[in-house]
């Protein structure tokens, strides 16, 4: 089996700062031609995307996709809700999901996998400002080990 081809375009690192991450799905991404174009060049942003599901279908809201320059009257809204492709048991799955109290959908990354445009979306709950508050405290504590660690085997 050939090792399959993954070409990251948008990291959302702020969800990891706000949510805890349960579950991670994959889903495809349902664009135009001039959004892959635009998604291959870099240009797109998550941080204030955020997913829901509507009538049996996912869509992802916020998630901007600049125009591409070339593509003129082809360009479509940057803004415009974006379809998402899951299967319609993972569908149903999520809805039971998002039913129970706090859990949300957020999008955590867009990257191309074998030429497709995919999104990787999470099952997440919101942190509360003591649960960031501990995670600031544990990276700052590695930070020091780290360094720590550094300047002992240097002298």
């Amino acid at each position: 089996m050939a090792k399959e081809s993954m070409k990251l375009v948008a990291n959302n690192k702020k969800a990891y700062h706000d949510y805890f991450v349960d579950e991670k799905y994959e889903a495809g991404l349902s664009l135009h031609g001039t959004e892959v174009k635009s998604l291959r060049m870099g240009r797109c942003s998550i941080k204030e995307a955020f997913i829901r599901i509507e009538n049996g279908e996912v869509f992802a809201y916020g998630m901007h996709i600049s125009p591409y320059e070339m593509g003129n009257i082809f360009n479509k809204d940057p803004m415009r809700p974006k379809k998402l492709l899951m299967h319609k048991s993972e569908i149903h799955k999520l809805l039971g999901k998002l039913k129970e109290k706090g859990f949300t959908l957020v999008p955590l990354q867009v990257y191309f996998k074998d030429g497709k445009a995919k999104i990787e979306i999470g099952l997440c709950r919101g942190k509360k400002l003591y649960d960031k508050r501990q995670d600031i405290a544990k990276r700052d504590q590695r930070r020091e080990a780290e360094k720590d660690f550094k300047v002992r085997n240097l002298g």
